[in-house]
């Protein structure tokens, strides 16, 4: 009787990071503290000491960078009441991918009259990068939320641009199961995005920083303080709808991107300061 032959396989067969970060945190009295904690693969979760009452919990990938295959998933639920503030400790980095897309899902749970800051550092496309980032949060009744996610194209200490890098970003906010934001970016490599005057316009920075509050009247209100402390120079505007609160900014190095959304991230994070490996 004849053995099957081995299947031949052309080509290498790469290795691929896979990571998952989940953290389940619970009220008492006024402070916030760590329920549950998992973390497998290159995912890792660290939470630093801090003399607020939100729970801060760093976001490790120990890969050191994101390229094609690989899997990052990263969930959080919080509390009724609580407060946590979500950052990375440093800048992601989406590298040169010869195939498949990278993937990093993030799913996030805010329990009723909690608030949660989404406070990832910036994602760096390098050239012939491929990510595709997908974000999903429930807010429960009540619940609020400030979120960020800002991408730098290339390093500007190194010149780069990362003109062919491509980039599939996805945001679906749910209030008690109900959609109430969504939006999708695309970076697809083409020359009209990089410099059409309704697209980056040159630009090789830019962030969108969303803010939920319980209700219409307070995101008003909020639109209008950060409209007042919004500076006059560069590209940066904010819309109100609904309980909804949408900034968006454009620059032409992280750096200038950077100092146009810090002032505006200080007024919707609910820690009443920034993580501190946020400061410059």
């Amino acid at each position: 009787m004849n053995s099957p032959k081995p299947e031949i396989v052309n080509g290498p067969i790469l290795q691929r990071a896979r990571g998952i970060g989940r953290i389940a945190a619970k009220q008492d009295g006024d402070r916030t503290r760590l329920e549950t904690l998992f973390q497998e693969g290159c995912g890792k979760i660290r939470l630093p000491n801090t003399h607020s009452h939100s729970l801060e919990a760093v976001l490790i990938n120990t890969a050191g960078g994101i390229t094609g295959g690989d899997h990052l998933q990263w969930s959080a639920e919080l509390a009724p009441g609580g407060h946590m503030v979500l950052t990375t400790q440093a800048c992601e980095r989406s590298y040169r991918s010869t195939g498949d897309f990278g993937r990093v899902e993030t799913a996030l749970r805010v329990g009723a009259d909690a608030h949660l800051d989404w406070l990832p550092q910036e994602t760096i496309l390098f050239a012939a990068s491929k990510l595709d980032r997908r974000l999903e949060v429930e807010l429960d009744e009540g619940a609020t939320l400030t979120a960020i996610e800002a991408v730098l194209l290339g390093r500007d200490a190194m010149g780069e641009d990362a003109a062919d890098a491509l980039l599939r970003d996805n945001w679906r906010i749910r209030r008690n199961g109900r959609l109430i934001h969504a939006e999708a970016t695309q970076l697809q490599a083409t020359a009209a995005e990089r410099h059409s005057a309704s697209l980056l316009a040159g630009n090789r920075a830019f962030a969108t920083v969303l803010h939920v509050a319980a209700t219409p009247d307070r995101a008003a209100a909020m639109g209008t303080r950060i409209r007042s402390c919004l500076r006059g120079e560069g590209n940066i505007a904010a819309s109100v709808s609904q309980s909804r609160l949408v900034i968006r900014a454009m620059a032409p190095t992280g750096l200038a991107l950077r100092r146009m959304i810090v002032p505006v991230l200080l007024e919707l994070t609910a820690a009443g300061s920034l993580p501190r490996l946020w400061h410059l």
